[in-house]
């Protein structure tokens, strides 16, 4: 395998650069050293300011994306405890699997560094540099080129310094030496948590190596272990069968990627495509108002015209009434006719012209209204239809709410699922409004949740509500459920528990450990009082009651009764009646 074709395998997935002394996470995914310190030193410095803004700046090597700062941000607000006498474990944020790992109480001590993989990177390193050459640590200026590194002087060596450093005869020529190399390894492996020991044994529930004490005494105490021969045989052939089965699939994985290269072509041309259709249905919108853009400014322009005409005449008739002007100066020169048959002639509809300006001038109104209130667009429902304008998939199902799963108290707890039982929506959002008939529009509250159950509060008592919910995939919606109305109570919910001490029989009745429900005991007394009840004749009564009391006011309670209840009352009791109602148990003055 050409050792530049697996590049991607030895980048840091923090930093985005070759791999510097990387450490084993607890999920097996590895991270440079000097990284996972970057990134909680980050943690510890959003501790310090008390807030979630971490300071990653001063670190221009490390790159937090986006997804590991809110990662931090929970992880501060879940908040790891500090000056607690507990042991504290350290969260870590993993930016090869998106999720938080436990490092334990030793933190970045106790995790392993990944030896094999600093080889392999070396590798890489010296592949990708070939020509330059590792020079000897210990030559005078100007160095010579090394021929060896010894791996336990951690150095690398000229012929003639090896020879001057390494004498014949002494411990030091026994040393291990190589060829020339940066990447200097122990040739045991340590444990992190017992400095002192090797390890010798591989935990195959944590899926790490471990030394004895790890096993006798420490963290591992109750793990199944092998030993390391066995683990790394069996790992080693594992590893070999899967290489070699992914190496006989390669005409197979050849044909995947060619299927791939398609589908992002495909892609890209389906979202041109979607993207034109997209374009033209808002086109359609767009022609849509604009011609009943145009219609509307056409019908006020016509009004306006009209009226103008109607105004202009009106004037125009009132300046006649003025003095020697139109119809008065007229009838000034009418005056002067002498002829009685010709003046009588004129002076006859002269005067009905004259009788109507006069009435007109007593009670003027204009011809004409200047405003426009009916040319007012009532744009309200079709902004709605618009904002909840959105791409509706075939393949999101539509959520229905579940009537019997929601419950209408003090708060609401609406339920709903899919008919598919899959959940494909990432997020709902839930709508809901009180119905009320003086209300011309309604005004939606909405809420958005990432579950399948939604607890609202703030609700008016006595009220019926209307809820809808859709789902959502990215920027593709469900269309809306039907709409379901539940009412609230008609007064605020009493809650209360059952009172197991004040006359509770324990012979008789078995009361759940919180409280909230009770039952007949099952033996021979529940027997007699079933044959009492067929008989018609019941003389007895167990009786249980609530631990809180009420002294006034309009309240909500309520109980669920089994269907296969026997006889069951249900009711109030005042405070002076309730140790008689104990003390006598026949059903003389059983609450009703």
């Amino acid at each position: 395998v050409a050792i530049k074709g697996i590049e991607r395998e030895l980048i840091c997935p923090a930093c985005k650069e070759l791999f510097t002394h990387p450490l084993i996470l607890p999920c097996q995914h590895n991270v440079c050293h000097k990284c996972v310190k970057e990134i909680l030193f980050a943690l510890e410095d959003s501790f310090g300011d008390g807030g979630s803004e971490s300071s990653n700046q001063s670190s221009p090597r490390i790159r937090i994306s986006a997804s590991s700062m809110d990662r931090i941000d929970r992880i501060n607000r879940s908040g790891i405890k500090r000056n607690s006498l507990t042991p504290r474990s350290t969260l870590f944020p993993c930016p090869g699997c998106q999720r938080d790992i436990d490092l334990g109480e030793r933190g970045i001590n106790g995790l392993f560094r990944n030896f094999t993989l600093e080889t392999i990177v070396e590798r890489y390193r010296q592949a990708a540099r070939a020509a330059i050459a590792i020079m000897c640590d210990f030559c005078k200026p100007p160095p010579q080129e090394s021929t060896k590194s010894c791996m336990d002087c951690s150095a690398s060596y000229c012929n003639e310094c090896f020879k001057v450093h390494h004498p014949w005869g002494t411990v030091k020529a026994q040393h291990e030496y190589v060829g020339p190399t940066t990447n200097f390894r122990p040739k045991i492996l340590m444990c992190p948590e017992h400095e002192m020991e090797r390890v010798n044994m591989y935990c195959e529930i944590c899926r790490r190596p471990v030394c004895h004490l790890c096993k006798l005494g420490g963290g591992h105490a109750n793990h199944r272990v092998t030993t390391m021969s066995t683990a790394y045989k069996t790992l080693k052939e594992k590893l070999s069968k899967d290489i070699e089965y992914l190496i006989s699939k390669e005409s197979q994985v050849q044909a995947h990627i060619t299927q791939l290269d398609l589908l992002l072509k495909e892609t890209v041309c389906n979202s041109e495509r979607a993207k034109q259709e997209a374009s033209q249905s808002f086109e359609k919108l767009y022609h849509v108002l604009e011609e009943k853009k145009s219609a509307a400014l056409r019908a006020i322009e016509t009004s306006k015209n009209i009226r103008l005409e109607k105004l202009q005449t009106q004037v125009e008739e009132y300046q006649g009434l003025l003095e020697n002007n139109g119809l008065v100066g007229y009838a000034q020169e009418v005056l002067k006719e002498t002829d009685p048959s010709c003046f009588v002639q004129t002076a006859k509809q002269l005067h009905v012209r004259i009788q109507k300006a006069t009435e007109s001038l007593r009670s003027f109104r204009p011809a004409a209204e200047t405003t426009f209130e009916d040319f007012v667009v009532d744009t309200a429902k079709q902004e709605d239809i618009l904002g909840d304008l959105s791409f509706h998939c075939s393949g999101l199902e539509t959520p229905e709410i579940n009537e019997e799963q929601s419950r209408m108290y003090n708060k609401a707890l609406i339920s709903w699922e899919c008919p598919g039982k899959t959940d494909s929506a990432d997020i709902y959002v839930l709508e809901y409004h009180k119905l009320n008939r003086e209300e011309e529009s309604v005004t939606w509250q909405k809420t958005e949740v990432c579950g399948k159950s939604k607890v609202l509060s703030d609700l008016d008592d006595d009220s019926s509500y209307a809820f809808r919910v859709r789902g959502y995939k990215g920027s593709i919606c469900s269309p809306w459920s039907r709409e379901v109305i539940l009412r609230t109570p008609p007064a605020p919910v009493f809650s209360f528990l059952f009172d197991d001490k004040c006359g509770y029989n324990n012979e008789h009745l078995q009361l759940n450990p919180r409280r909230t429900s009770v039952e007949s005991r099952a033996g021979f007394p529940l027997l007699l009082g079933s044959e009492r009840l067929q008989v018609g004749c019941y003389t007895t009564l167990d009786y249980i009651i609530g631990d809180t009391g009420i002294a006034k006011g309009k309240h909500f309670w309520a109980f669920h009764v089994e269907a296969y209840s026997y006889l069951v009352k249900v009711g109030v009791v005042p405070s002076n009646k309730i140790q008689k109602l104990f003390h006598n148990t026949h059903d003389v003055t059983s609450p009703r």
